[in-house]
């Protein structure tokens, strides 16, 4: 076990988070416990749990801090057909990785706990729609789409339907001409007949 060393405030909270982290990439959400994280961050089950009430809690709280913070940005081809699928083949290969696996697994366990649940919902919704809101902008400078696409709805309707193949259909991986299919035949289609409230 990992030296008990004495932290407070955020440097702890920092130390148990990337603890989960790293075992949740080691082992899983399935096969993490408290235990576990509690020795690698070289703390206490106790104090684990004073700041985060049960498993799914801390996991999902660490799951937050694998998430993407704007590193790469918002690709630019110069056309809205070439970012979205740029930006959807980024998506595929992250849900495609041990990150992934991760989500799928917390997804599927933590129906018990709504709260938890909905949080996680809202991480997985909104991680990366700030990428998709620029190009949406980009396209409606460049006379591509109206300013009515310009919605964080319209934004994530093709990552929502990358997420639906693994979700739903059980997917390991998404070829590519699945992603294409979804940009040619779905997203670029709405995007450009979209309109405003009230328009006919």
């Amino acid at each position: 076990m990992a030296q008990v060393t004495r932290r407070r405030g955020a440097a702890l909270e920092e130390a148990i988070l990337r603890a989960a982290v790293e075992e949740l990439q080691e082992v899983g959400y399935r096969d993490l416990t408290m235990d576990g994280v509690a020795a690698r961050a070289g703390t206490s089950k106790n104090v684990i749990y004073r700041r985060w009430p049960s498993r799914a809690a801390l996991c999902v709280a660490a799951y937050r801090e694998m998430l993407p913070t704007g590193a790469g940005g918002a690709p630019d081809t110069g056309s809205l057909r070439g970012d979205a699928l740029a930006l959807l083949t980024r998506a595929n290969e992250r849900m495609s990785s041990p990150v992934g696996r991760i989500l799928r697994e917390l997804l599927a366990d933590i129906h018990s706990d709504p709260e938890r649940l909905r949080e996680l919902r809202d991480q997985v919704a909104h991680a990366g729609v700030s990428h998709w809101l620029t190009v949406l902008a980009r396209a409606v400078a460049r006379g591509e789409v109206g300013q009515a696409a310009l919605t964080p709805r319209v934004a994530t309707v093709a990552v929502d339907l990358l997420r639906n193949e693994y979700a739903l259909n059980g997917a390991r991986s998404v070829a590519p001409e699945v992603l294409t299919e979804i940009v040619d035949q779905v997203f670029l289609p709405l995007t450009r007949q979209v309109q405003a409230p009230g328009s006919s």
